[in-house]
């Protein structure tokens, strides 16, 4: 067993040493953009993932997941449009309800406005 735990760590990828404190702003918020794009990604891949599986495991079970998510109780309503897109990953999309997503407001922060992000 602590072989394998040896071997696993052998094989796990070194952290890159980044000296944030000396790397000028124009970098660091490109480093910046790109861990957030990352961090996207890894997310709906993740997301992906979890719902094929949840969809496997309910057509095993003779339904579909759309049955077994109306079945919670919860209260069913018309899906709503998307209203913005993400810039750069144009399969990141908010309908304008709820909680702003991650890369919704970052768009923000970094100086675009609201008309920027819509969808045409």
């Amino acid at each position: 067993m602590k072989k394998a735990v040896k071997a696993a760590k052998a094989e796990a990828p070194k952290a890159v040493e980044i000296d944030l404190d000396n790397m000028p702003l124009a970098e660091l918020k490109a480093l910046q953009k790109s861990v957030a794009k990352a961090i996207d990604g890894f997310e709906a891949r993740r997301l992906a993932a979890a719902r094929a599986e949840l969809e496997a495991r309910a057509k095993e079970l003779g339904v579909t997941l759309q049955e077994v998510v109306g079945a919670t109780g919860a209260k069913a309503g018309k899906p709503v449009a998307a209203k913005f897109r993400h810039p750069e990953n144009p399969e990141l999309t908010w309908s304008g309800r709820g909680r702003k997503p991650v890369w919704f407001a970052e768009a923000l922060d970094s100086g675009k406005s609201e008309e920027d992000l819509l969808i045409a």
